[in-house]
């Protein structure tokens, strides 16, 4: 009964019947309460989204399968002290981490929760040790920036390692299969010895029955009966009759062996009975020729194999042609013939036994050799596979590795090299769209999104990031569109209230985007881009101290949430806190390098400080990062501005002239420099064509008291732009 229900429970569970599972196993624990079926207990409680219900049957367990199951139940009710403890007690140092490179990787990720990253790198690196094609744990290093290459992680050193893993198990395997064939042919063999011919003889006297026309045969045909049942029982697969492996003709009167077993047993059907009397009375004994004919067959054929036996059996029949040894029928038959037939029964059993004990233990080492055959066929497959597998996380890994180390160029590269049929996966689309997000090509990142989104339209990793895309692209109808396709799929993922935010956010509804962004947190708390996107909220709201709280939580959940120190930094910019400024936006730059935005930033923080010279660098590294970002440009011609170094600057502008054409604060800056260089007429052209480009309100009233004092003294204009 226990088996049973373990199996339907499990059978369960296979098919996602998780109710049925908890119900099944519930009864289960009930009439066998063990800590194994608790633990199938736990396991469909955690299944079943009730992890509070696992915790209470399995605090206080101590065998490691419920020790991990309890620190999981612990960690989804973000109890995450208790899972540690459960997991590492503290009282017990040297108690080992139950489940393996599982168990590793979960106390991994509560150290990770609580900060400690360089413990949580320590349970990542020895979750890959024991168990390198454990994805999740290289990824938790990628995010923390401190995995080593993929190509040594995934090298041809951890391929070998794995192949003689499984070697070593499948020749523990092939060890015990031989053993055990060992021990049955010293059995068999030990059997033929132990077997005399004087037993036989007497064996196949207390089988002998009388059978008409046939009188020998009820003994050989049950002595082979019993030797070909009792072989096949010996083998795990049944294997064929001793009569078809081996190298003897059977005799013609085995053709019919269901025949004789009918005869034997009595099973004589209805009709032959009926027939019986009609039939004419068939010889009961064989004429002397004939009994030669067959004896010759059976003797010549088996002599390679049994050649002193078979030469003795010979002359025995010769000497006892003429002599009388008993009355088989007592009718005055000639006993001459009876005696040949005995003799010719007991030669059958003789060779028939031989010939079938022989036949199986060529059986069993030739079915020995096709198991170690396939064996070493399997792992060549195996090596194969491996080899095959670990090339292909080389690859994936390589790209997300460089991807969280903000090298998307490099990433991107990598990512071309996989097959056709790995690249177009919703994944790999993603992480390539998140690349080119990060390249602020917005353009191609949406490409891509669009690709994986449509591949695996119910996919919703890295739908936020591409409600983002399409927010900064101003496309409004596709982001609403995006946003209630979410919502229709899975209204509880924080992506999809993200892409809703978003798109009231474009729409500069920022109270409204706020609550989407806080349902997206209160949803999954660590989200961190949630939290991110309700700091920007707060700061488009001037509600600095609140933005500041997000930005934070955000920075607890990930430390390397690079949108999170920049969002500090341009606070502290607005609230004139430029140290502040300044330190927030280089820790964003050191963890993103590369990105041209940082680096603009960074150096107009710089420039606030008073470090023109720094600033200048900073924005002259940002224009090569992206020859295409106006903002460094903008930023630059300011500073050559403060230098006085008016020329420059007017150069500089033009050249953002040729990128963003449209921009109205261009115009205000080159109206303000013409008027340094009193060249007033320029100066007053500039600033209509900025007023024709219907500047921010902000702006606007600026751009005209500008144009209204271009005429006055420098000393008597503000400061303004």
């Amino acid at each position: 009964m226990e088996t049973l229900m373990a199996d339907r429970v499990h059978s369960s569970l296979r098919l996602f019947m998780h109710r049925n599972a908890v119900f099944l196993c519930e009864r289960l624990c009930a009439q066998f309460p063990s800590e194994t079926n608790v633990q199938l207990l736990a396991t469909c409680y955690l299944h079943n989204n009730q992890p509070y219900a696992a915790y209470h049957i399995l605090k206080g367990k101590k065998l490691p399968e419920s020790r991990y199951l309890f620190a999981l139940s612990c960690f989804r009710m973000n109890l995450l002290r208790e899972a540690e403890e459960t997991l590492c007690p503290v009282n017990e140092p040297n108690v080992e981490v139950p489940s393996g490179a599982t168990g590793h990787y979960l106390l991994g990720v509560i150290y990770r929760c609580t900060g400690r990253i360089s413990a949580a790198a320590e349970q990542f690196t020895q979750s890959l040790t024991l168990d390198p094609l454990l994805w999740a744990a290289y990824e938790e290093l990628c995010i923390l920036g401190i995995a080593e290459g993929a190509d040594e992680c995934f090298s041809e050193a951890t391929a070998l390692r794995l192949q003689q893993e499984h070697t070593s198990t499948s020749s523990l395997e092939k060890l015990n299969f031989v053993n055990g064939n060992r021990v049955l042919s010293s059995s068999v063999s030990a059997s033929l010895e132990d077997s005399s011919p004087k037993q036989t003889k007497q064996l196949h006297a207390n089988n002998t029955a009388e059978v008409p026309a046939y009188p020998h045969v009820r003994a050989t045909a049950l002595h082979v009966q019993n030797s070909v049942s009792s072989n096949v029982a010996q083998f795990d697969t049944p294997s064929p009759t001793a009569t078809q492996n081996s190298s003897l003709v059977p005799p013609p009167l085995f053709r019919n062996f269901q025949a004789y077993q009918n005869t034997i047993s009595g099973d004589i059907p209805a009709k032959q009975k009926a027939n019986a009397g009609n039939q004419p009375l068939r010889r009961k004994y064989l004429d002397e020729a004939r009994l030669k004919k067959v004896s010759g067959r059976l003797f010549n054929q088996s002599i390679d194999s049994v050649p002193r036996r078979s030469a003795r059996l010979s002359r025995d029949t010769t000497v006892n042609s003429n002599s009388n040894i008993s009355q088989f029928g007592g009718n005055g038959t000639d006993h001459s013939s009876g005696s040949r037939y005995k003799v010719v029964d007991e030669m059958c059993t003789d060779n028939i036994s031989a010939t079938s004990s022989s036949a199986s233990i060529a059986d069993g080492r030739c079915f020995e050799q096709d198991k170690a055959e396939r064996i070493l066929l399997r792992e060549s497959y195996l090596a194969v596979g491996i080899r095959e597998l670990l090339g292909l996380l080389r690859t994936l890994g390589e790209g997300f590795r460089l991807s969280c180390l903000f090298k998307c160029q490099e990433a991107l590269e990598v990512y071309r090299k996989l097959p056709e049929p790995q690249f177009n996966t919703g994944w790999v689309l993603c992480q390539v769209g998140k690349a080119y997000f990060e390249l602020v090509d917005y353009l191609e990142a949406d490409h891509y999104f669009e690709l994986a989104h449509r591949l695996s339209p119910c996919t919703l990793e890295g739908m936020d990031i591409y409600s983002t895309v399409l927010y900064h692209l101003n496309e409004e109808m596709r982001l609403s569109y995006l946003a209630q396709e979410l919502i229709s799929i899975d209204r509880l993922s924080p992506q999809a209230w993200c892409a809703v935010g978003n798109c009231f956010a474009l729409r500069k509804d920022h109270e409204t985007a706020l609550k989407n962004f806080q349902r997206a947190v209160q949803l999954d708390s660590r989200f961190v881009y949630a939290h991110t996107l309700c700091g920007h909220e707060y700061s488009a709201l001037e509600d600095y101290e609140n933005s500041i709280k997000f930005y934070r939580c955000a920075l607890q959940v990930d430390e390397r949430h690079y949108n999170a120190w920049y969002g500090l930094g341009v606070v502290y910019l607005r609230q004139e806190k430029f140290e502040f400024a300044e330190h927030h936006f280089r820790r964003a730059f050191q963890i993103n390098p590369r990105s041209s935005v940082l680096m603009c930033y960074l150096g107009m923080a710089l420039h606030a400080l008073k470090r023109n010279e720094d600033a200048l660098e900073m924005m002259e590294k940002a224009i090569f990062a992206d020859k295409k970002n106006p903002l460094p440009k903008y930023q630059k011609a300011l500073i050559l501005l403060g230098l006085q170094k008016y020329p420059e600057a007017l150069d500089e502008l033009e050249r953002l002239k040729e990128i963003a054409p449209h921009e109205s604060s261009m115009y205000a800056l080159m109206g303000k420099i013409y008027k340094q260089l009193n060249i007033l007429d320029k100066a007053v052209f500039c600033f209509g064509i900025a007023l024709d480009l219907k500047p921010p309100a902000a702006d606007l009233a600026v751009i005209k008291s500008a144009m209204e004092k271009v005429h006055l003294p420098d000393e008597l204009m503000e400061d303004d732009l």
